[in-house]
């Protein structure tokens, strides 16, 4: 990148001269590792510490259990970038670059169930498990007419309410649907996808010498091959490095 570290851009990342990054420690696709206590590992936190090298400031991670309190978190200034799904009630509070990466969604279903496709899930009387404020939570909840979602607090959990309440469905990231099924004896991860989860960076509204850097350095960062060699390195399945964005 030939984008200068200017004091402008540094006072809009980095206003305390430490970037903050905000991270999701519930995308086991972006972050491998996590102990409370020390750094997150990954390519979310991973691309956090090369941001903040290329801004040449220190980096301080503040993470949370799930992609809703992150966002949330955004209204009280506690983080400066933040790595997480872009969707359009996010963007309303988050100014998000181009998407990095893209996960497919779609459904995992019981052994013996009538529904054989994506396009048959959204029916009357069909009951779908999903994470709550997921960034798939928030496209189902706008997108769905006639099926109806039931809501846990976690990844894990909703895959307990699924099994435990013999719900028709459960919506996820496919490749921990694929792992799911390997709990639950007969179970089919549906073909296709039902959207994708766009993952992006994202700063605060008004930062725009900040948030114009940003998009830049994720642009560069698929340019170059960046998101495919942190891919590689953490071995993850299930992936795809977005397109870049056209000039």
């Amino acid at each position: 990148m030939t984008h200068p570290s200017t004091s402008s851009i540094r006072s809009d990342l980095a206003p305390t001269g430490t970037l903050r990054v905000g991270i999701n420690a519930s995308n086991f696709l972006l972050v491998s590792n996590y102990d409370p206590g020390s750094d997150p590992l990954g390519i979310a936190p991973d691309l956090g510490r090369e941001l903040a090298r290329r801004l040449e400031v220190p980096v301080s991670f503040i993470v949370f259990p799930n992609p809703g309190e992150l966002a949330d978190a955004g209204k009280t200034g506690v983080w400066d970038v933040a790595f997480l799904g872009n969707e359009p009630q996010r963007a309303k509070e988050i100014a998000f670059t181009a998407p990095y990466l893209e996960i497919p969604v779609t459904f995992l279903v019981p052994a013996g169930s009538p529904i054989k496709t994506v396009d048959d899930v959204d029916r009357n009387g069909v009951r779908i498990a999903v994470m709550e404020r997921s960034a798939y939570d928030l496209y189902l909840t706008n997108n769905l007419e006639h099926a109806k979602l039931h809501h846990a607090n976690s990844i894990d959990a909703s895959f307990q309410l699924f099994a435990d309440q013999k719900l028709d469905a459960l919506a996820g990231l496919k490749p921990r649907l694929v792992s799911d099924a390997e709990k639950l004896a007969g179970s089919r991860v549906l073909e296709g996808q039902v959207t994708s989860v766009k993952q992006s960076a994202g700063t605060h509204h008004g930062r725009d010498d900040g948030a114009r850097f940003l998009n830049a350095f994720i642009e560069d960062a698929k340019a170059s091959g960046l998101i495919a060699k942190l891919i590689e390195h953490y071995a993850v399945c299930g992936v795809v490095v977005a397109q870049l964005t056209p000039r």
